[in-house]
């Protein structure tokens, strides 16, 4: 298993994206329009710090998340915070400060600031927009995101199936209804370019736009290139991927979201997953026996009050498993939504250190958690589990990993 931390900070910052010795044409084929501003252009960031290691049995901590933000937050206010970068930050004097190049200089720049802790900093995620992304990994490998919008009308159903089995599977969703679809194509690279973006602007403009010009406002059951295959979550997001991948070979995954809170994703290797959020709500105190009450004070600050505080938690549940080929389905979804909330029930406006087992002797640090709930999830989903998030608050998220 895997346990990773991640710390949300925010900055902004202007830039412009070209490269000095190549043509006008050649930029714009990189970059778009906007390498035309000569004076840059502004984005307001959103950086995620992701970090890897043990978790202290005393504290129940990876890592003090307050040292992530007050050693990040110190660099992105010196180096990148209202800055404009290919002037002001010294790495991008000769780079393009691409939101992939960002991604990867922060992880230069932060990594050895946390030599001194058993955490590795292990990615750092940076958007620049809701359509844009990057991640860059300690391994050296990058991803860039790219966002596609569409909405459309359909039926949940399969045509290899009968109209019996197929009201029996999907229920109300076998009527005619509609999504706004959110999908994110995630590209991949062993290695980055310090020039070229991992993924051109004009290659991939083209590719959203013949997406977007097939898929929108239609009636996906009459599409001709769906008309012999599942009209589901897992199918559409499969479809989508044989479509860009027939023209963009580093695609890595796609991953499409039919609402906010769930999605199906189809990666290079044909692995296919579902993942659904639910919500929760309980109060808790960070506080550890073996420690006095002004060391709990100073490790736990705030998180320490006497009198407990709260959260409305945020869980993301991640599902793989064997894709089958007649309903187009994973796993059937009334069945994991159940068993989530059964999961969840028990902590649901509980105080967890007061008012369950899991946490009187442990400290209900996010770490410990996440590592409570998993195998509660995962003995009602057949050990199908593959990553369970959990969210704090919105900058806060801890998330478990089956290796």
């Amino acid at each position: 298993m895997l346990l990773t931390v991640s710390k949300r900070l925010e900055f902004s910052a202007s830039r412009r994206l070209r490269v000095k010795h190549w043509s006008d044409s050649e930029n714009l084929a990189a970059f778009g329009p906007e390498t035309e501003a000569q004076h840059g252009s502004g984005r307001n960031y959103v950086a995620y710090f992701v970090f890897t290691g043990p978790v202290d049995p005393r504290t129940g901590m990876l890592i003090n998340i307050s040292e992530i933000k007050e050693r990040a937050g110190k660099l992105l206010r010196a180096r990148f915070d209202h800055k404009f970068l290919n002037q002001d930050d010294p790495s991008f004097s000769g780079v393009p400060p691409t939101v992939e190049n960002i991604s990867r200089q922060l992880h230069v720049d932060l990594a050895p600031l946390f030599s001194d802790v058993s955490a590795k900093l292990v990615a750092c995620h940076v958007a620049e927009s809701p359509e844009r992304s990057a991640t860059f990994y300690s391994d050296g490998a990058c991803e860039a995101n790219y966002w596609l919008e569409f909405s459309a009308a359909r039926r949940t159903m399969s045509p290899r199936l009968s109209e019996v089995e197929n009201a029996r599977l999907f229920g109300r969703a076998t009527s005619t209804h509609g999504h706004n679809y959110r999908a994110r194509l995630t590209f991949r690279a062993k290695e980055l370019s310090w020039e070229a973006p991992l993924v051109g602007y004009q290659e991939i403009d083209s590719c959203l736009r013949a997406l977007h010009n097939a898929l929108d406002h239609r009636y996906l059951n009459e599409l001709a290139e769906l008309k012999n295959r599942p009209i589901t979550t897992e199918s559409l997001a499969g479809y989508l991927y044989e479509q860009v991948n027939a023209s963009m070979p580093l695609l890595h995954r796609v991953r499409l979201y039919e609402r906010d809170d769930f999605f199906a994703e189809v990666w290079h290797d044909k692995s296919v997953f579902l993942g659904l959020q639910m919500p929760f709500n309980a109060a808790h105190r960070l506080h550890a026996a073996c420690f006095s009450d002004a060391e709990n004070a100073k490790l736990y600050g705030k998180c320490n009050n006497p009198l407990g505080h709260g959260h409305g938690y945020v869980t993301e549940t991640t599902i793989g498993g064997e894709y089958d080929k007649r309903t187009g389905t994973l796993h059937d979804f009334g069945a994991f939504r159940k068993a989530i909330a059964e999961s969840l029930a028990p902590w649901q406006n509980r105080h967890l250190d007061l008012e369950t087992d899991e946490f009187r002797d442990t400290p209900s640090t996010g770490e410990n958690i996440v590592r409570a709930l998993w195998p509660k999830i995962d003995n009602r989903l057949d050990q199908k589990l593959v990553r369970l998030r959990l969210w704090e608050t919105a900058n806060n998220r801890f998330t478990l990993r089956r290796t």
